[in-house]
C-alpha cells in the first residue's frame, strides 16, 4: 500500500461531502462518542469491536443478535432481532459500522456484510452512518478492491458519500433514499 492512498481516499470521499475525521487507534472511542452524541439510538452490527462503543452515552441496539437472557439492570447494547426499515428510519437513529475495503481512487467504502458491517438495510436506511476505515483497508482502485475482498461472493454495498441525487439542472438533493450524513473515521 502506498502511504498516499489513505490521504487520497480521504480527499476523494470528502469531495462527495462525507465528513472526514482522522484519528489514532487510541483516539477512536472518544471521536466516535462525539460523532454519535446527538443520536437518539445507535444501531451496531454483530462483530463490531466493543472498544468502539465504549465511550457512547446513547442507547445502543445490536442488530441481528440472538437474544440472550439479560441480567437485571440495563446493558450497553440491547440485542434486537428483526429491526425493520421503519425502525431504522426513526428520527435520530444512527448506525456505526466498519468496512471491508475502501477505494482511494473513487473515495468509496465497500461493505460486504462481514463482521462489524451488518446487513445492507443498516447502511441504506438510517439518516446518519458513521464508518470506520483503517489505513490498511485502503486500496488503490476497483481491481485492487476485488482482490482484497475476503470473500468476493458476498453481496457488496459501495458507498461514495451521503445519499444524493441531482435533477437535469444538476440541483443536488441529499438523503432522498439513504443516509443524509456520512461520517468516515480514518484511523491511522
Amino acid at each position: 500500500m502506498s502511504p498516499d492512498l489513505p490521504l487520497l481516499f480521504a480527499e476523494r470521499a470528502g469531495d462527495y461531502r462525507a465528513g472526514i475525521h482522522h484519528c489514532t487507534e487510541a483516539e477512536l472511542p472518544e471521536l466516535l462518542a462525539r460523532l454519535l452524541s446527538a443520536a437518539s439510538q445507535v444501531v451496531v452490527p454483530p462483530g463490531l469491536p466493543a472498544e468502539w462503543t465504549a465511550g457512547l452515552t446513547v442507547p445502543l441496539l445490536l442488530d441481528g443478535a440472538v437474544p440472550t437472557p439479560v441480567a437485571d439492570g440495563p446493558g450497553p447494547a440491547a440485542p434486537v432481532t428483526g429491526l425493520t426499515a421503519a425502525d431504522l428510519d426513526q428520527p435520530g437513529v444512527s448506525v456505526l459500522t466498519g468496512c471491508a475495503v475502501a477505494i482511494a481512487e473513487t473515495g468509496t467504502i465497500v461493505l460486504d456484510a462481514g463482521a462489524g458491517q451488518g446487513r445492507r438495510l443498516l447502511t441504506l436506511v438510517p439518516d446518519h452512518h458513521v464508518c470506520v476505515v483503517r489505513d490498511a483497508q485502503v486500496v488503490a482502485d476497483v481491481p485492487d478492491m476485488i482482490a482484497a475482498l475476503p470473500d468476493p461472493a458476498r453481496p457488496l454495498t459501495m458507498i461514495s458519500g451521503p445519499s444524493a441525487t441531482s435533477d437535469i439542472e444538476l440541483n443536488r438533493v441529499e438523503g432522498v433514499h439513504g443516509p443524509r450524513r456520512l461520517d468516515i473515521v480514518c484511523v491511522h
